[in-house]
């Protein structure tokens, strides 16, 4: 009589890979641990990743992408510029402010100091910025008190005056509702305000802002740099950019150079891709100490089976079938930790960036990718436990 090979099907293989992983709970999920850990963390770190790509998205080209600075192309001690050139600038579609500015030549008398006279000694040089209203309101000014000057102060060139906190710290300058006085040469400029912080344009907190009409008229100020400063809304900078030259110089556009932020995206791929990158060697390192972790684990309970494998292979079971057996409990382990990892990771990323107020970005690669990856090491930790197991003679395993 002919003897039947053995036959395992597939349906039996899982159920019994099954019922042996939760046969232990407890043991398996610490066996799963490292792999619930590096999956968890590919998850969470291309999710923040994502995240933070679009945060920092919308966080850069709210205030770095709508900066657009003019300058003289060829400086030679003149300004380039028209005297209107603010009103021209802000009637250019996507522009909200615009102005020029420029530091006024210091030669040495220009100190500003709160008495007519000299003092003997100075802390520190305070420079004196000529600006347009315009400039200034570009630059996103706060203040501690007071107010800024205008178009009104502007257009009759009133002597007024704007102190950066640092320059006012200098000073001893607290307060403006007793209307102050800063002499600057000998000319007394009336403080209107004092400058808490600026998100463009530092040299202001450092300086005396006065406005550039009330400049031309009181002090030399030939040989000047002159810039224009332009604050746009979102996506318009490159538009501005292009526009602003022609607006200011039709004569001669190619006097003036704009200075436009660079699109945003290669800078922000750059960083989101060194970020990811080594969160992604973290969490590598992590998963090859699960696979270890696996392997480990599986080789212990192989001995402790030993008696199990031995009978199964006493009754018929095939080398294939306790390879395939042992595979398949490492590979559902694997994957079952990698469904644990994700779902960790996801709710560990929606709890942080609720509480950071950002909108939580998902890519479906990345769900789809985490168990494949948990299956993958599973599979690979199984490998060699499973060529052991499958090795073990079954008349020493019973021979006891």
């Amino acid at each position: 009589m002919t003897r039947q090979p053995a036959v395992l099907h597939w349906r039996d293989t899982f159920r019994e890979a099954a019922a042996t992983i939760t046969q232990r709970p407890l043991r398996t999920l610490l066996t799963a641990l490292g792999t619930i850990l590096g999956v968890g963390a590919f998850v969470a770190t291309n999710i923040l990743a994502d995240t933070a790509n679009a945060q920092v998205s919308s966080r850069f080209d709210a205030l770095k992408a709508t900066e657009v600075r003019i300058q003289d192309a060829n400086p030679d001690g003149t300004n380039p510029f028209p005297t209107d050139t603010s009103a021209r600038l802000e009637t250019l579609n996507g522009i909200e402010h615009a102005g020029l500015y420029y530091t006024i030549p210091d030669n040495g008398n220009l100190q500003p100091r709160t008495t007519p006279t000299h003092p003997t000694n100075l802390a520190a040089n305070i420079p004196v910025i000529a600006a347009d209203p315009g400039a200034v309101q570009a630059a996103i000014p706060t203040l501690t008190t007071g107010r800024l000057y205008d178009t009104f102060h502007n257009d009759r060139a009133e002597r007024v005056a704007i102190i950066g906190r640092a320059a006012a710290t200098q000073l001893g300058i607290t307060r403006v509702d007793n209307q102050p006085a800063i002499f600057i040469g000998d000319t007394a400029y009336t403080l209107v305000g004092i400058l808490d912080d600026v998100k463009r344009n530092p040299d202001l907190l450092l300086a005396v802002t006065i406005p550039t009409t009330a400049a031309v008229r009181d002090f030399p100020v030939a040989g000047a740099n002159y810039q224009v400063l332009i604050a746009t809304t979102a996506g318009a900078a490159q538009l501005a950019g292009h526009q602003a030259p022609i607006a200011l110089r039709p004569d001669q556009p190619q006097r003036l150079q704009a200075l436009v932020p660079p699109d945003p995206t290669t800078l922000r791929n750059q960083i989101s891709s060194d970020i990811t990158s080594l969160f992604l060697a973290l969490s590598t390192l992590a998963l090859l100490i699960g696979t270890i972790a696996i392997a480990n684990a599986t080789l212990l309970n192989i001995i402790e089976r030993r008696s199990e494998i031995g009978l199964r292979r006493a009754l018929g079971a095939r080398r294939a079938h306790i390879r395939r057996q042992i595979t398949t409990e490492t590979a559902l382990t694997g994957t079952t930790a990698a469904l644990l990892g994700t779902s960790l990771a996801i709710t560990t990323c929606a709890i942080y960036t609720h509480t950071r107020g950002w909108t939580l970005t998902i890519n479906p690669t990345t769900l789809i990718i985490a168990p494949i990856i948990g299956l993958t090491t599973g599979t690979i930790a199984g490998l060699l436990p499973a060529i052991r197991a499958a090795r073990t003679p079954p008349a020493d395993t019973l021979r006891t």
